[in-house]
C-alpha cells in the first residue's frame, strides 16, 4: 500500500542508522506552508536543547503549496504518503520513523514541539503510549471551536472512557507519544481521523500501558480551513467506538429491552394492568413482545459478535463468551429452541381450540390475545435460538489441517517482510 515507505525500511543504511535514533517526531501535512517550517524548527530545536538522538519526520499526504521543500530546508526529512487520510499519512510516517520513540503531533503550529520533555520522560519509564490532554495543559482561546471543547471531545472521550474502562481524558488529543514498536504491533486499520481514537481504543485493549500528561493546544498558524470536518468526523469517531464495543452496540441494550419486555408482558398477560387513570391492556403486550424478540435478537449479535472477532483477534476473547459456549452445545440449543417451540405451539393449538369453541365466530380479542401474543413470540425467539445455535457452530469451525497434509506444506519463506503483510490487510 506503501511501497516507498517500505523501501526506505529496507535500506540498510537506514536499518544502521535506526539502531542510533531515540525519537522520531512524526507530523502529518497536508498544505501547510504556512507553519510546517515553524513547527520543525521547533521540534528540531527540542531534540537539541534536551540532547535526545532524534529526527523530525514529515509525512506528506500529497501537498501542492510547497510544503515539502519547505519542511526539508527547515531540517525534516520528508516522506510522501499517496494514501490519503490523516490515518494514512501517520502510519506511513510511523513506518518510516527510525526512533525507538515515536512523538506526533500536527503541522499547524497549534501543538508546542518544544515542550516534549513530559512524553519522553513517560515514555523512557515504560509507557506504550502518552497521550497529550489539552483539558488539563490549557487550551488558548480561539484554539478549539466550542462544539469540539465542550461538546466533541468531552463526549466522545466520555463514551470512550466508559466503553473500554480508559483513564484517557482526552482521547483525540494530536499530539501524543509512542513506543514504535507497540503502535505497530496494534494492527491499526483506520485511514481518517478516527485513528486517533483506534490507537487509544486498541491499545487499552491491548492491555498496553497508556498514561496522560498535560499539554497545551494554541490557536493555529494557517489561514486556511482546517481539515477536520465536526460532524462527519465526530461521526466516524463513534462509529469506531460503537463497532469495538459490542457489549455496549448490542449486549447491554439489547438485555435492557429483553428484560423489561418479560417483566412488562409478566404484568400485563393475565389481565389489564392500570396505574391512575391509565391503563395498560392488549396493545401494551403487543410493544412488550416486540421487546422481547428485539432484545434477544440484540443479544445473540453481541454473541455473534464476540464469537467473530475473537476468532478473528480483533477484539480480546470475552471469558464469559468462552464459558457460555462451552454449556451451550448445538444440541443444547437445539433441545432449548425446541422446548420454546413447543409451549409457543400449545399455546397456538389452545388459542385455535377456543376459537373452535366459539364457533368459529369473531372472538373478544382482549382475552384471546393474552395467550395468542406469548405464544407466537415463543415460537419468534424458538427460531431465533436455533438458527442462532447453528450459526454459532459455523463460527467456531476452525481452520484445521489433516496431519498428512500439513505435513507436506511448503515451509514459508522467512526473509518476507511481515510488515509487508500486515500493511496488504484491509483497512477501515
Amino acid at each position: 500500500m506503501r511501497d516507498q515507505d517500505w523501501a526506505i525500511e529496507a535500506d540498510p543504511q537506514t536499518l544502521k542508522e535506526t539502531k542510533n535514533v531515540e525519537l522520531t517526531v512524526v507530523m502529518p501535512c497536508l498544505n501547510e506552508a504556512e507553519t510546517v517550517a515553524t513547527c520543525v524548527r521547533k521540534a528540531i530545536g527540542f531534540l537539541a536543547s534536551s540532547g535526545i538522538s532524534g529526527e523530525v519526520l514529515v509525512a506528506d499526504n500529497g501537498s501542492t503549496d510547497g510544503s515539502q521543500r519547505l519542511a526539508e530546508e527547515a531540517g525534516a526529512r520528508v516522506v510522501p504518503i499517496s494514501d490519503k487520510g490523516y490515518g494514512n499519512a501517520l502510519m506511513g510516517g510511523i513506518i518510516a520513523a527510525r526512533g525507538k520513540y515515536v512523538i506526533m503531533g500536527d503541522a499547524d503550529d497549534s501543538y508546542d514541539f518544544t515542550s516534549l520533555m513530559p512524553f519522553v520522560n513517560e515514555l523512557r519509564k515504560g509507557a506504550d503510549l502518552v497521550m497529550g490532554n489539552r483539558f488539563r495543559g490549557g487550551v488558548a482561546p480561539g484554539a478549539m471551536p466550542p462544539l469540539h471543547k465542550y461538546l466533541g471531545n468531552p463526549v466522545l472521550s466520555f463514551i470512550g472512557r466508559l466503553f473500554f474502562r480508559s483513564k484517557i481524558g482526552d482521547f483525540h488529543c494530536g499530539l501524543r507519544g509512542f513506543s514504535r514498536d507497540s503502535v505497530m504491533a496494534l494492527n491499526l486499520q483506520a485511514t481518517g481521523m478516527e485513528f486517533a481514537s483506534e490507537m487509544v481504543v486498541k491499545a487499552t485493549l491491548a492491555g498496553q500501558r497508556v498514561t496522560e500528561v498535560p499539554t497545551t493546544l494554541s490557536k493555529d498558524g494557517r489561514s486556511h480551513p482546517p481539515h477536520l470536518r465536526s460532524w462527519r468526523d465526530g461521526w466516524r469517531h463513534l462509529r469506531f467506538l460503537l463497532l469495538f464495543s459490542p457489549r455496549w452496540l448490542f449486549f447491554l441494550p439489547g438485555l435492557a429491552l429483553l428484560i423489561a419486555g418479560l417483566v412488562i408482558g409478566v404484568i400485563v398477560a393475565p389481565h389489564p394492568f392500570s396505574i391512575g387513570s391509565v391503563t395498560f391492556d392488549v396493545d401494551t403486550l403487543v410493544g412488550a413482545s416486540a421487546m422481547v424478540v428485539i432484545g434477544f435478537q440484540a443479544v445473540l449479535f453481541w454473541l455473534f459478535t464476540q464469537v467473530y472477532a475473537g476468532s478473528e483477534g480483533f477484539l480480546p476473547e470475552e471469558p464469559r463468551v468462552t464459558r457460555l459456549l462451552e454449556k451451550l452445545s448445538l444440541e443444547r440449543g437445539l433441545v432449548l429452541g425446541g422446548l420454546l417451540g413447543l409451549a409457543g405451539l400449545a399455546g397456538l393449538i389452545f388459542s385455535v381450540l377456543y376459537w373452535h369453541g366459539r364457533g368459529f365466530h369473531q372472538l373478544n380479542y382482549e382475552h384471546s390475545l393474552r395467550l395468542m401474543i406469548p405464544s407466537v413470540t415463543a415460537l419468534i425467539v424458538s427460531c431465533q435460538v436455533v438458527l442462532g445455535t447453528f450459526f454459532l457452530s459455523i463460527l467456531g469451525i476452525k481452520h484445521t489441517r489433516h496431519p498428512v497434509t500439513a505435513a507436506s506444506a511448503p515451509i514459508p519463506d522467512e526473509s518476507v517482510n511481515h510488515r509487508e503483510q500486515s500493511a496488504a490487510a484491509p483497512r477501515l
